[in-house]
């Protein structure tokens, strides 16, 4: 039988003390929460000494936010860039300050009526390249400051168009007592794309204005919204329990190939010395591959291979390998494939 530990927050005066945690917790970040504030929740349940998230979600948004612990911060920049699906319910009718629920409201239009021929004609011109100017309520900086802060003072100022891209969009009308009609959207798109632009763009195209009455986030680099754990849970566990959802280092490397060396080229490898294989040793030429070791069998870092040279990318310490194999050697030494990012 597990034991359960007491969650209240210690007392006054007296500091946690911290440790090394090593792994990525996919947390479904409550509405009302910004990532920063869902991030150190979960920290400070977890004890960790190091952590980091993969880019923000809006406080107004919810699902999943992928925390990384200790080593695993080294590789979340592949989050950041990896191509994400939201689920958003749009309210027609109204534009707002922010383009979210959130705004002052600061127009409204009569909404025409909502076809299936309008939403197909909608679906196809909003699938694909699109060019996005990013809303001032953004964290996206100018000149040092985040928009936002531009925006809280009542200031506008210039933003360039990005250019993004629409993979797949579901359109389907929807009701919401806060608009006269609304229309719900899952959208999957490359990084960058900002969901509160697309529906306020939306909302001119169909010629009444609209702004986001909900987001979720159902999935970013493969992580999905039914892996994921809430902080309510989270609080209600051991530390034990917490401990065994993180998803090992590895995960977020999970799309790559593997390669896996001997004790002396792991060795070398670790202190940053390229490889030299035989012609295919390494596989074919690769952006970036996992790298393991096989004696002790432990995940090292990432590489890339040109020319059948193994080039060291972002490595673990020896020490980040020593806690992982003491902490949970199956974890530590798996070859992460994406079919084992599921629960």
């Amino acid at each position: 039988m597990t034991q359960t530990t007491s969650h209240r927050q210690a007392p006054r005066g007296q500091k946690i003390q911290r440790r090394p945690v090593h792994g990525v917790l996919l947390l479904d970040k409550p509405l009302g929460l910004s990532s920063n504030q869902a991030l150190q929740k979960a920290k400070w349940l977890l004890r960790a000494d190091k952590a980091g998230h993969t880019g923000t979600l809006d406080p107004l948004a919810t699902g999943v936010l992928p925390l990384c612990f200790g080593a695993a911060t080294k590789f979340s920049q592949l989050q950041l860039d990896a191509d994400k699906t939201y689920e958003a319910v749009l309210l027609l009718g109204q534009k707002t300050s922010t383009a979210d629920a959130e705004g002052d409201v600061i127009e409204t239009r009569p909404v025409p009526a909502i076809t299936p021929e309008l939403l197909a004609e909608l679906t196809r011109r909003f699938t694909g390249a699109q060019s996005q100017v990013p809303p001032m309520y953004s964290a996206l900086k100018k000149d040092g400051k985040a928009l936002y802060e531009y925006a809280r003072k009542g200031e506008e100022v210039e933003r360039d168009a990005r250019h993004v891209t629409i993979y797949k969009l579901e359109m389907a009308p929807d009701q919401d007592p806060r608009a006269p009609a609304a229309i719900k959207i899952i959208v999957s798109c490359s990084k960058g794309t900002y969901i509160r632009t697309l529906g306020e763009d939306i909302g001119e195209a169909i010629g009444c204005g609209a702004h986001l009455g909900s987001l979720r986030r159902l999935e970013t680099g493969g992580y999905t919204d039914r892996q994921c754990v809430s902080l309510p849970a989270l609080e209600a566990m051991s530390e034990a329990e917490r401990e065994a959802c993180l998803l090992p280092v590895q995960s977020l490397v999970a799309a790559f190939p593997s390669v896996t060396l001997g004790a002396d080229d792991a060795g070398r490898f670790l202190s940053g010395l390229r490889r030299r294989g035989s012609p295919g040793q390494w596989g074919p030429d690769s952006a970036m591959v996992q790298v393991y070791g096989a004696d002790p069998p432990a995940f090292l870092g990432s590489a890339h291979v040109t020319a059948d040279e193994l080039i060291p990318g972002r490595l673990l310490s020896p020490i980040e390998i020593q806690d992982m194999l003491l902490a949970s050697p199956s974890l530590a030494s798996s070859p992460a494939a994406p079919a084992a990012l599921a629960h």
